[in-house]
């Protein structure tokens, strides 16, 4: 998913160049008022990715700042987060699936989960919707995308 990510935002920053379009129109684009803009819908669905490869395999979170700027930043992050969940031990997030963890849900408040419940109830619809939505404000602002790009890396 990062690996399509990183394609869908590949294609962005070639259509803002192709239009002489500045990079931070398509950067800061939300699809409603009270959505995040396209940079912060992509440090989402890469926060959510690493904290819970971390959280699933037991290691500290990382920490990724959010300072990105352009295509070519936010292109760099996908593959810095994939990179970490790559190496993640698969090894430890099996022998963890029946361990209960607390996730932050914000206000001080912590919900309760098993590892399997967690990645397939949070940390993947997270990403999921996330992705969409930075895929969606690409292709709402005219870059030419399809489904093929949202469901594969390039290549």
């Amino acid at each position: 998913m990062l690996g399509a990510l990183g394609g869908v935002l590949k294609k962005g920053a070639d259509h803002a160049a192709t239009h002489k379009l500045p990079e931070d129109v398509f950067l800061s684009y939300r699809l409603f008022p009270d959505m995040f803009p396209l940079a912060r819908q992509v440090q989402i669905a890469t926060d959510q990715l690493t904290r819970g490869a971390a959280r699933l395999a037991g290691m500290d979170l990382p920490s990724f700042p959010d300072v990105e700027t352009t295509f070519a930043h936010l292109i760099e992050r996908t593959q810095k987060a994939n990179a970490y969940v790559q190496a993640a031990s698969s090894e430890a997030m099996d022998k963890r699936a029946e361990t209960v963890i607390n996730i932050p849900i914000g206000g001080g408040q912590e919900l309760p989960m098993t590892c399997s419940i967690y990645l397939s109830s949070f940390v993947f619809p997270n990403l999921y919707f996330h992705s969409a939505t930075a895929y969606n404000i690409l292709r709402h602002n005219g870059v030419p995308l399809g489904k093929r790009d949202f469901l594969r890396p390039p290549g």
